[in-house]
């Protein structure tokens, strides 16, 4: 026993030592989520034999304690015995970038103080000078001679260039302390932005284990974090005449936790895992006789007071244009220049939801400003055609039916459209699975001419008594491609509904053998246009109702 007394208090010794000094570790992965992230954390280790403590210090403290999860893999052989979770307090503020916003604001007051104290000091010299006014401008006192003019003329000069000093620095130290409160707004609103996972009280993690020999071990640490989220983006290309739309789908990755992620693997998932694990419930619907309540007018007054609060927008600058760089190659001397290409993701897809991996390392600072992770680009095929409905807007629209032949799922997200490599619209793109069609709008052209304008408005009486009237209405729509290729505009006129009896509404062209209105009246033509062909449609119809029953929505 008195020989194995020293292995144990060197085994007790060193997981003491373990537990009072916090291993180092990096985030090594992350996978984000639509309002969470999952962040995994690696420590590597040398164990000695027997029992110790692994202590990840200053984590976020918004981590979810029930989320942690700790893997190990080595040859220390260790048993994972227990994992838990405290919240503690620090000195200082344990994200290094609200740290030194915080150490700015202090600074910044320090400036604000000294430009009161400049003040106080001038409005010291301001009441000496009038004091030293109403001493020379006094009456003679007995026995007190009477200043002479010159001198009068010289106080009067000293006073005049002194106040005019004082005037000065106060304007100065106006202008001083206007820049300074802009300098503080904007800090302020700088540490509003981060304060979510700046506050000075961080989360402990501690793991209990067991080396059944000594050995290293590199443990993982994974914990569940908010202030994270990710949104899709897409950027569509399309050039003339090709049957393909390159499009480009990105991740906007926020994040505020505390932490930053510097060169991690970060993945995208689309899993909600906010929603829960099995649908709602639905309550008994009771029915029963409503009981008028009046409100209290005091009440009234108050809930009214409440409902007509203002609201603040917020907006942020876009960033500048980055500087060109200096010493630029020579065009004459320069080897071939190659278009940059993004990196990519690959896709998992489960049974519920489907996962973004990033290729490449990513580094996300936590400071909520968006960051553009690549995920893929995909040449889609497409089925360009024009759409007008002239009576609204006499333009033609390129739009192009776009098949998703890719991998990917594409969600519901925000989408910039470039023709020819020009910006020419921004629209949202719908939630696609692979395999799906969508329609893709690419902005008016000028190539298809569109023409619409009423022929005729007839009115006359019917009936035998001239008891009803019946007014026909005929217009004209004129298409014409302009372009050097065939093009298919597909036109959408209407014709009125009615909503009662008797008003009668009567097709007369088209034919409804050929252009039949779908049940809200539309009309639809799909016009296959060669190069400079015309076509002219004619819309014409009859709305007939009695005199006595007046007619709303006619033009």
């Amino acid at each position: 026993m008195k020989k194995l007394r020293p292995l144990s208090c060197l085994v007790l010794f060193a997981a003491v030592a373990l537990r009072a000094a916090p291993v180092e570790s990096s985030i090594t992965a992350v996978t984000v989520y639509a309002d969470r992230a999952v962040v995994t954390r690696t420590a590597s280790l040398e164990l000695p034999a027997g029992p110790g403590e692994v202590v990840f210090a200053h984590l976020p403290e918004s981590l979810q304690e029930q989320s942690l999860q700790v893997s190990g893999r080595g040859t220390a052989s260790a048993t994972i015995l227990d994992v838990s979770a405290r919240r503690t307090f620090t000195e200082t503020t344990p994200n290094e970038r609200v740290k030194a916003f915080e150490d700015q604001l202090e600074q910044l007051g320090r400036q604000v103080r000294g430009l009161d104290d400049r003040q106080q000091l001038l409005n010291v010299r301001a009441a000496s000078l009038e004091r030293i006014e109403a001493a020379l401008f006094a009456p003679p006192a007995k026995d007190v001679p009477r200043a002479e003019l010159d001198q009068l003329n010289g106080a009067l000069t000293y006073l005049t260039d002194q106040r005019a000093r004082i005037a000065a620095d106060r304007a100065a130290i106006d202008d001083e302390r206007g820049d300074l409160e802009r300098k503080v707004a904007a800090v302020q609103q700088q540490l509003h932005e981060l304060r979510g996972g700046g506050r000075r009280a961080v989360k402990t993690v501690t793991v209990r284990l067991a080396a059944a020999q000594a050995g290293r071990l590199e443990l993982s640490l994974s914990y569940t974090v908010g202030g994270a989220s990710w949104s899709p983006s897409y950027d569509a290309r399309v050039t003339s005449g090709e049957r393909a739309v390159a499009l480009g789908y990105f991740g906007l990755v926020r994040q505020n936790t505390g932490e930053d992620w510097k060169d991690v693997a970060l993945t995208l998932s689309t899993a909600r895992p906010g929603l829960g694990g099995a649908a709602p419930k639905l309550e008994p619907w009771a029915i029963e006789v409503y009981v008028p309540r009046p409100m209290p007018v005091a009440e009234t007054v108050e809930l009214s007071r409440f409902q007509v609060g203002g609201q603040v927008a917020k907006s942020r600058g876009a960033p500048a244009a980055a500087p060109a760089a200096a010493g630029a190659y020579d065009l004459d001397q320069a080897p071939e220049a190659k278009d940059s290409a993004f990196a990519t993701a690959t896709v998992d897809a489960g049974s519920t939801s489907a996962t973004f991996r990033v290729t490449t390392a990513t580094t996300v600072p936590s400071d909520n400003a968006p960051q553009k992770v690549p995920i893929t680009m995909a040449a889609l095929n497409a089925m360009p055609e024009y759409a007008t409905t002239p009576k609204r807007q006499a333009v033609a629209f390129l739009t192009s039916k776009v098949f998703n032949n890719s991998e990917f799922p594409l969600l519901a997200g925000a989408m910039n459209v470039f023709l020819d490599g020009t910006f020419v619209a921004t629209s949202r793109l719908a939630t696609v699975m692979p395999g799906e069609k969508f329609d893709l709008a690419l902005g008016a052209d000028e190539g298809i001419s569109v023409k619409h304008k009423r022929v005729t408005r007839f009115v006359e009486q019917t009936g035998l008594v001239n008891s009803s009237t019946r007014i026909t209405y005929e217009y004209l729509i004129t298409v014409q491609n302009n372009k050097r290729t065939a093009e298919r505009v597909v036109v959408t006129d209407q014709v009125p509904l009615s909503r009662h009896e008797k008003i009668v509404v009567k097709q007369l062209a088209p034919a409804a053998g050929e252009v039949k209105p779908d049940n809200e009246g539309l009309l639809k033509w799909t016009l296959d246009l060669k190069p400079a062909e015309k076509r002219e449609l004619t819309v014409k119809f009859s709305v007939e109702h009695p005199n006595d029953l007046p007619v709303a929505g006619l033009e």
